[in-house]
């Protein structure tokens, strides 16, 4: 072999090794693939999707989207890798979601925030009043949900447009929690005293009770933290018969049985991640580990939303401007640095 013919096989298998590592350190987003978001309509779930889609864009050089559904739709969605990154999923709430796991489609990654609860809620005043306002305790002995089956209690919540009966405010139709709160009200034998009210959006939940705080009106509803709506008002839980799995299953399940009420369960909050997505994109998933956002943070974010009358890009915006020492850790510094300096 001559001397040049041996430096162009040397040449040639350097230049297969490079390829060879270049392949080997290629990134999900490096190889120009896009990472879609469920475009989750509720406050804090847009807020913490708008904070993942910056990092992960002006981090990381990633294509960003996401898409708009309601809760089943982008569960469904995430499974199909249609969706990759879900970013709050609350984990056992859902059969589509259980489903997927099952058939392990998707997975839960880190903890999107620690500590949230949900359940049926009254303002403060309907209990104990506010002098502040003139107004007068309507129930004062109201601590559970087992009074709503008074009817002087359910007179108290009178539907507008039913008034012989009174009027549960439930999440959204196609939201997870419509179709537990749905079950509950048969449980708690309270189908036929409550009207069964669903609003079209998240947004026309919250604007429906906060019509009813301003004015001192009684509300019954379900909620959750975090989000605005508990950190701006005062409000009470109502008490329930204490979570048991049996009767949790029951509950969550489309075809379960009706016979007993329980409270929610404690809450694990994850981000949903499709498979596929997830051993395809490992630098990914190590960020979404790390990334717990502080659940006083959170309604700190949403707060400043609904005070401001900004959308959740903004207060991703602000968040990442102004709470730089919580995600940071979650990042490289070379992250870092092109994320402040794509905020600038």
């Amino acid at each position: 072999m001559s001397i040049s013919t041996m430096r162009l096989t040397f040449a040639a298998a350097g230049l297969m090794l490079a390829a060879s590592a270049s392949g080997a350190n290629a990134s999900y987003c490096g190889d120009g693939k896009t990472v879609t978001f469920a475009g989750i309509d509720w406050e804090s779930g847009a807020f913490i999707t708008e904070v993942m889609k910056t990092i992960l864009s002006k981090g990381y050089d990633c294509q960003v989207d996401s898409i708009p559904g309601n809760s089943v739709t982008l569960e469904q969605a995430t499974a199909n890798n249609a969706v990759q990154i879900f970013a709050e999923e609350w984990l056992g709430r859902s059969d589509v979601w259980n489903k997927a796991v099952e058939e392990k489609k998707v997975i839960a990654v880190g903890k999107t925030f620690v500590g949230a609860s949900e359940g049926w809620f009254v303002p403060d005043y309907v209990v104990h009043g506010d002098p502040a306002r003139n107004i007068e305790a309507k129930a004062p002995d109201l601590k559970s949900v087992s009074q709503l089956t008074d009817p002087k209690i359910a007179e108290i919540f009178a539907d507008p447009e039913e008034p012989s009966k009174g009027r549960f405010l439930n999440c959204p139709s196609g939201w997870t929690c419509e179709g537990v709160s749905t079950a509950k009200l048969e449980a708690y034998k309270l189908g036929e005293t409550y009207v069964n009210f669903r609003p079209g959006t998240g947004t026309a939940l919250d604007a429906a009770i906060t019509s009813a705080y301003l004015q001192g009106e009684p509300i019954l509803f379900y909620y959750w933290s975090p989000t605005a709506i508990l950190g701006k008002f005062k409000l009470i839980q109502l008490e329930e018969p204490a979570y048991n799995e049996a009767c949790w299953k029951e509950l969550s399940s489309a075809n379960g049985k009706r016979d007993e009420g329980c409270a929610f369960p404690s809450v694990d909050v994850a981000y949903g991640v499709n498979s596929t997505f997830a051993s395809e994109a490992p630098e990914i998933v190590e960020i979404l580990e790390k990334a717990t956002f502080p659940l006083d943070e959170v309604n700190a974010s949403l707060a400043y939303m609904a005070d401001n009358k900004v959308d959740a890009t903004a207060a991703a915006a602000e968040f990442l401007k102004t709470k730089g020492d919580i995600w940071s850790k979650w990042v490289s510094d070379e992250a870092r640095g092109k994320i402040e300096a794509g905020l600038k």
